[in-house]
């Protein structure tokens, strides 16, 4: 009965270190230790929305030709996603009641797969493979230019969702928006958003301005590559410079009013290119000259 005894107690231990092993293996055990407390009911539910506890960038590589530019317009606001006053983290946030003139400098982030195909604050489905943002107080679906105080680089993003809700971040922009302005290899960058205030001709094709531009010819066939966007004329008259030395094709830019005020925004683009890998070699070659990141628009 000694040896018995003692035969089942061993064997008890044995199963108990067993198990702590097991639980001790499991993939949760490689996240934070919040992981082992017990979960709220806000994490219960962002547990089974997200099937990715930690954002990341995509598992796929982006197709610039899949990223469409974004034209301001005006578009109705509907109750969803306008909410004011709202409260998240126990902070209560307040929506504008016009982003007429307003702009701000700060740090942006961005997000991406986790969030992915999930809905935006405004029902619609976030596309980290297209130029969007999210914003803690601009009305929505609104428009943004953001630009990289660091290297320069300039696009429009339309805002359909809310955050970040870090008090250190003034906007979180979609993967793609990231990439366009060269920080998707890191966190976050130094950047200042403005507000364009769309009109029913928010997008008024303009004349060319009263400088020498290359037009590119209109019959020939092929894809038009944009390489920057610029609100100063001489800025992108110098980038065009700098994209004729590179290319045989022809290098122009087009001219847009922009928002309630008119604002000219000055397009740099390369084309018609009739080939493939023609567009690829151009756009390597424009990426490791540190110009931007071409991707292909619609004349």
């Amino acid at each position: 009965m000694l040896t018995e005894s003692r035969f089942l107690k061993g064997t008890t231990i044995s199963a108990i270190v067993i198990l702590l092993a097991a639980c001790g293996s499991s993939p949760n055990s490689t996240t934070s230790s919040s992981a082992t407390a017990p979960m709220s009911a806000s994490d219960a539910y962002q547990a089974s929305r997200y099937n990715i506890q930690q954002d990341r960038g995509p598992s796929q590589s982006l197709d610039l030709a899949q990223v469409r530019e974004v034209i301001p317009m005006l578009e109705p606001r509907t109750l969803a996603g306008n909410k004011s006053p709202y409260t998240v983290n126990g902070k209560t946030y307040r929506v504008m009641q016009s982003e007429q003139g307003y702009s701000e400098r700060g740090f942006a982030s961005w997000y991406g797969e986790k969030f992915h195909g999930h809905k935006t604050s405004n029902g619609e489905i976030y596309d980290m493979f297209q130029l969007s943002a999210a914003h803690k107080s601009m009305p929505i679906p609104g428009f943004l230019r953001v630009t990289n105080l660091e290297n320069n680089r300039s696009i429009v993003v339309r805002v359909n969702d809310r955050g970040p809700f870090h008090s250190e971040r003034i906007i979180d922009l979609s993967f793609a928006a990231a990439y366009m302005l060269g920080f998707d290899n890191k966190g976050t960058a130094m950047v200042e958003v403005e507000a364009i205030v769309p009109t029913i001709a928010a997008t008024r094709e303009n004349s060319p301005p009263p400088s020498p531009v290359l037009l590119a010819p209109q019959s020939a066939g092929g894809a038009i590559l944009q390489v920057g966007a610029f609100s100063d004329f001489q800025a992108a008259q110098q980038l065009s410079m700098q994209l004729q030395k590179m290319t045989s094709r022809p290098v122009f830019i087009r001219s847009v009013e922009i928002g309630e005020e008119r604002e000219l925004i000055h397009r740099v683009r390369v084309g018609p290119i009739p080939s493939a890998d023609e567009i690829g070699r151009i756009t390597d070659s424009v990426v490791a000259a540190d110009l931007g990141r071409p991707y292909t628009v619609r004349e």
